[in-house]
Parts: C-alpha cells; sequence; structure tokens
C-alpha cells in the first residue's frame, strides 16, 4: 500500500519538471543598481520565451493531475489504498465563423483499477472522453451544441433534482476532483432565446446511466445479501442501450421576475442509477421514469436563497406496489447562502425525498427485508474560507441525515503555490449506526487523500 501511496506523486513531480516552463525556475530578480557592477552597466534585455502552444492552430489548455489516497478503515472487500493515479486533461478548442469545437480528454494512469481497457460510458481506463461537440447558432434566437458534453441544471449545491444528467459517484466518493462529480452525455442540445422566456431541449439518443456504485471500487450494502459487498460482487445491469429507442428528452424553461431567477423542467427517461430488479436474471434495472419540477433563485437578506421542487413519476410501479421497482417520489430542496464576512462563506441546505404510495410498499415488502422511511431528511453545510491572500481555501461540506442519524463529511484544505502549481489535501468520512442507512453503508471507505496539480 506504501508503495502506491509515495509513488504515484513521484512519477508526477518527474512528469512535471519535464513540461513545466524552464523559464519558471531559470528567471531571477535584476539586482538594483550599484549591487551587481558597474553603474556604466547596460542590462540587455531578454526576450520572454514563447509559448509553444501558439503555434497551434487552436486553443489549447488542460492541467496534470496525481492523487493519492487511503481508506481510514480497513475493507475486506477492497484494497487499502483508495486513490492512486496520474491524470493528464487536454482541452482543445477551435472557432470558425460560424461555428465552435470543443474537445476535452483524460489520459489516466491509474494503480487501483483492475481494468485499464477504455470503456467511454464509464469513464473507466486509461482514456477517458470529457467533451467532443460542435457548437453554432442559427439565425438570432436559436442555439445547437452537438456532441459529448457535460451539462447542469438546477440550484442545488451538490443536491440534484431536476438535473437529470449523469453524474459519477464512484469518483466523487474517491476523492478525485469534484468536477468529476458531472459525467459527460451524449447529446444534441438546442436553446431557442426570447425577450420574455427562454426555452433549452436536450436530446439523448441512447440512455446515458449515472457512473454509480457497482462494488467495484467502493463498497456498499446489498439489500439481496443483507451485507456490505464490495468488488467480488459486483451489481449486474441490464442498461437500457438501443439507440433512438431508448431516450431521454429534457426540457428547460427560464426567465426572470426582477432579480429572481425562474426554471421550470421536465424529464422523459429512466433512473439514473439502478431502480429495478429483474427477478429471472438477477440483474438491476433502469425502470422508466418522468420528472417535472420548478426552481427559484434569488437575493434575500444579504445573501442568495433558491427553492427546488421535483415529482418523480416511476412509470413502471405507478401504484407503488412492486417491490422490486423503485416508488414515485416527491423531492424538495431549500437553500441559503451568504458571506458572514470577507472571504467567509456559509451555505445551508434542507433537502426532503417523500416516497410516495408508502403504504402500498410496505405490504410488497418481503419478511425481514430493510424498510425505506416515507420521509428522508438531509441538511448540508458548507463553509468556505479564503486566507493567505485568497491564495488558500480550507472549507468542509457535510451531508446529515437525522432520522437515519448518518453522515457524509468533506473537508479539504486547497493551496494556490503559484499561477500553475496547486496542492490539496481532503478526506471522505462516512458514519451511521445501522449498516443499510445510505451514507453508513459506505462507512468502511471512508478516506484521506493528498493531490497535486500543474495547470497550463
Amino acid at each position: 500500500m506504501a508503495g502506491v501511496i509515495f509513488r504515484i506523486p513521484a512519477v508526477l513531480a518527474l512528469v512535471m519538471l519535464v513540461i513545466a516552463d524552464p523559464a519558471v525556475a531559470q528567471d531571477e530578480p535584476a539586482l538594483p543598481p550599484g549591487l551587481g557592477g558597474s553603474d556604466d552597466e547596460v542590462a540587455t534585455p531578454v526576450e520572454p520565451e514563447s509559448d509553444w502552444r501558439e503555434s497551434l492552430p487552436f486553443d489549447l489548455t488542460g492541467f496534470v493531475d496525481a492523487r493519492a489516497g487511503v481508506r481510514t478503515q480497513d475493507d475486506p472487500d477492497q484494497d487499502q489504498a483508495s486513490l492512486g493515479e496520474l491524470r493528464a486533461q487536454f482541452e482543445a478548442e477551435k472557432a470558425w465563423p460560424a461555428l465552435n469545437g470543443r474537445l476535452t480528454f483524460d489520459l489516466l494512469y491509474d494503480e487501483i483499477a483492475r481494468r485499464h481497457r477504455p470503456r467511454l460510458e464509464t469513464g473507466q481506463g486509461w482514456f477517458d472522453l470529457r467533451e467532443a461537440f460542435l457548437a453554432t447558432r442559427v439565425g438570432d434566437h436559436v442555439d445547437l451544441k452537438l456532441g459529448r458534453q457535460i451539462l447542469t441544471w438546477g440550484t442545488g449545491d451538490l443536491i440534484f433534482i431536476n438535473d437529470l444528467f449523469p453524474k459519477d459517484f464512484v469518483s466523487f466518493f474517491a476523492g478525485r476532483d469534484t468536477s468529476y462529480l458531472k459525467a459527460p452525455s451524449d447529446a444534441l442540445k438546442a436553446s431557442f432565446f426570447s425577450r420574455v422566456v427562454n426555452l433549452d431541449v436536450v436530446y439523448t439518443p441512447r440512455f446515458d446511466a449515472d457512473r454509480f456504485i457497482d462494488g467495484e471500487r467502493i463498497s456498499f450494502y446489498s439489500g439481496a445479501a443483507g451485507e456490505r459487498v464490495g468488488h467480488r460482487d459486483r451489481v449486474s445491469t441490464a442498461k437500457p442501450d438501443d439507440w433512438f429507442a431508448d431516450d431521454e428528452w429534457a426540457f428547460r424553461l427560464y426567465g426572470r421576475a426582477g432579480a429572481f431567477e425562474l426554471r421550470g423542467y421536465a424529464y422523459l427517461g429512466f433512473w439514473k442509477s439502478p431502480g429495478g430488479l429483474d427477478a429471472a436474471t438477477g440483474k438491476a434495472t433502469f425502470p422508466r421514469l418522468r420528472v417535472y419540477g420548478a426552481s427559484v433563485r434569488g437575493p434575500l437578506a444579504g445573501g442568495i436563497a433558491n427553492l427546488e421542487f421535483g415529482y418523480y413519476d416511476s412509470r413502471d410501479d405507478r401504484d407503488g406496489d412492486d417491490p422490486l421497482v423503485r416508488n414515485g417520489e416527491v423531492r424538495f430542496l431549500l437553500g441559503y447562502e451568504r458571506e458572514l464576512r470577507q472571504d467567509l462563506t456559509v451555505g445551508l441546505q434542507y433537502y426532503l425525498e417523500k416516497l410516495l404510495d408508502h403504504g402500498a410498499y410496505r405490504r410488497s415488502l418481503p419478511d425481514g427485508a430493510a424498510e425505506r422511511d416515507e420521509h428522508r431528511h438531509t441538511v448540508t453545510l458548507r463553509i468556505t474560507q479564503l486566507l493567505l491572500q485568497q491564495n488558500l481555501e480550507v472549507g468542509m461540506f457535510v451531508f446529515y441525515t437525522p432520522l437515519d442519524d448518518d453522515a457524509h463529511l468533506r473537508p479539504a484544505a486547497s493551496y494556490k503555490l503559484t499561477d500553475q502549481w496547486r496542492v490539496e489535501v481532503g478526506a471522505n468520512v462516512f458514519t451511521g449506526k445501522r449498516d443499510h442507512t445510505f451514507w453508513a453503508q459506505f462507512e468502511e471507505n471512508s478516506n484521506v487523500w493528498f493531490a497535486i496539480r500543474y495547470g497550463f
């Protein structure tokens, strides 16, 4: 384990020294007159070293990132090391008179992974395609974007109600950068603009599922097994996979009323993570789902408040009496964020999931099965403090579920060494009293991690 934890940063340091601009290490400040030689000396101007990217026919940015992490508890189903990877991301953009394009991809060396062959739908392997799209404007009122893209809707902070685009929970729980919580969609997005309201329509011709917890890297509680399971008992799925038949539609209608942002949402597709079970094959399924919702966001009492609602219509179990298919739900979110003093920001959220047809659900449960509560309340707290001329960011994000008495704590600190170099340290702490509750099931996956990044 120690070899994994310390080998990756060492490899990174070697790679970064190769790619970093040598002028950073060689340039020194000039001495004041009279301290470096004769007053008659005339300084020879030094030409700034050109950036090699200027010769490229497109704009190129990216980073190299190394992360190492270790579990703080023994998990018999997983390696003690939770992270050990070296990642290089390249983002190329090109603008033509009537067209823009972007290509973003990661090259990854992952010491922990059991498979290295690229799988673009799950993000596994040595190559991960994050974005590959073309965008254009049609007339004065329509924008089109076609290809692989990362989409974000809704008002929640790490809580998603009407954002039914794929998430990567494996990355989120393992300690990768928070941006990797958002997985890409292969879709066509059309945006229609007017003076009163605007409309976004996203069509995904083949279902894009979450990169969900399946046991390979993160252990979880299995209701069928009655215990926590890991990579030896990975979830086997039957995913909707037919082009243009197993498709998804998402709609967002939005505008403003004074200082407030108003949104209406609709989604037609499937549960993004497994929400059912095929009794004949034993495989997890993705039942049909429709979601209708709304949100409002705007200033309140010196801060920013948001309110969001979603109705989840589980189309394959509308009566709630099929124990193998997830019930419909109503979801509600109330949030508030404010800067208490300079560089200190606090955000609070209250989130509710209400299970529909709870009586029918209870009657359908097999004897001895763990019962889900009708209401699941979650409170979140985010504290962010900037220090040392805003070069140091220290923060904490907490999920707490009162009825289950379980929690997920995410402390982190990030220090910007230079404009290019940054170091980070953080943790994922899961705690709870009962193995089957949402956060407690991940308790043996609690981890601490360290990262160093070079941006270019």
